[in-house]
């Protein structure tokens, strides 16, 4: 069903320098993007890995697509595409630097911290559904740590997706960075929760609702 699609799959963190050596980040492993392009793949799909940094084998994967940034991340995903469908499940960081350090920034004699300022990163999932070559499906994900069906619904809505697959990421579920996860795959008229077990899995069972959604 999903031969010869052309699929975008975003995964893992985005690192924002400030320095040579540091950078603002999250935990995110990449791991559940990373299984839904694999099973994806195993549906014959012509499938494009877009990942951050991770830590993860991705030999067995037929395109991949390493970056750092925010910035490369949307650099990559505008050069390979269009796409059929376009699955964003990487955490990017929403900011970054204004300015990087040409040297490893150091303490001062005042102990104060230095002073960061921050400006907004391209935002990868609108940049995909406001483009003239939209996929024809556009999922996206929703990382929160509260009010979860309330803000992955104004998600859906502000970035003009046709899913967002919400899950928590508080400091009691570890889903970001864990092998297991539990999410919700969010439509404009359906909910469909997905119960806690491991990445492989979830991932099966969203790869086959996208078959159901694309044989409708």
């Amino acid at each position: 069903m999903l031969k010869s699609k052309k699929i975008l799959v975003t995964a893992g963190p985005t690192y924002e320098y400030f320095d040579d050596i540091r950078f603002i980040g999250n935990k995110s492993s990449g791991k559940q993007g990373a299984e839904i392009a694999k099973c994806l793949q195993e549906l014959e799909a012509d499938v494009t890995l877009v990942i951050g940094p991770v830590n993860l084998e991705l030999s067995a994967f037929s395109k991949v697509i390493r970056v750092e940034t925010a910035i490369e991340m949307n650099d990559a995903v505008t050069k390979e595409g269009p796409f059929d469908i376009a699955i964003c499940a990487a955490a990017v960081s929403d900011w970054r630097p204004k300015e990087k350090s040409k040297t490893k920034i150091k303490k001062t004699s005042t102990g104060m911290p230095p002073s960061l300022e921050l400006v907004e990163n391209p935002d990868i999932l609108k940049n995909i559904c406001i483009s003239k070559n939209k996929p024809n499906l556009v999922i996206g994900f929703a990382a929160e740590t509260d009010d979860l069906l309330v803000n992955a619904r104004s998600k859906l809505k502000n970035k003009g997706c046709d899913w967002i697959i919400a899950n928590s990421v508080n400091g009691k579920s570890h889903n970001m960075g864990g092998e297991e996860n539990e999410v919700i795959i969010i439509k404009k008229n359906e909910e469909i929760k997905l119960a806690r077990q491991s990445k492989e899995r979830i991932a099966k069972l969203i790869c086959n609702r996208i078959v159901e959604e694309i044989s409708l």
